[in-house]
């Protein structure tokens, strides 16, 4: 596994009164490198709630599409997301992975 410093906005925001599997983050991942990667992550849970608001609201054509995040995971806790980053790491690099 490669090392990577990692900063999670749940760490330093309130997210106390938060579904940590129907929420959105944002992180920020450093490499040994340099390279320093900005993510926006959801949940599986959140995309189904966003596309319901945007229904609600009547945006993004009334729900029937919705621009994704960076990246999706199971539930934003720092287990959850340093094992996916170490694995995407694994598989290559974030800018092309990712984009």
């Amino acid at each position: 596994m490669e090392n990577f410093k990692l900063w999670l906005e749940f760490e330093h925001a309130d997210f106390s009164d938060s579904d940590m599997e129907n929420e959105a983050c944002n992180i920020h991942v450093e490499l040994p490198n340099g390279k320093h990667y900005g993510i926006n992550v959801w949940t599986y849970k959140f995309l189904e709630t966003m596309r319901k608001l945007n229904e609600k609201n009547e945006e993004n054509a009334n729900g029937n599409f919705q621009i994704s995040p960076d990246l999706f995971v199971k539930k934003l806790t720092r287990d959850c997301i340093e094992k996916t980053i170490a694995e995407l790491l694994k598989q290559g690099k974030l800018e092309d992975l990712l984009n």
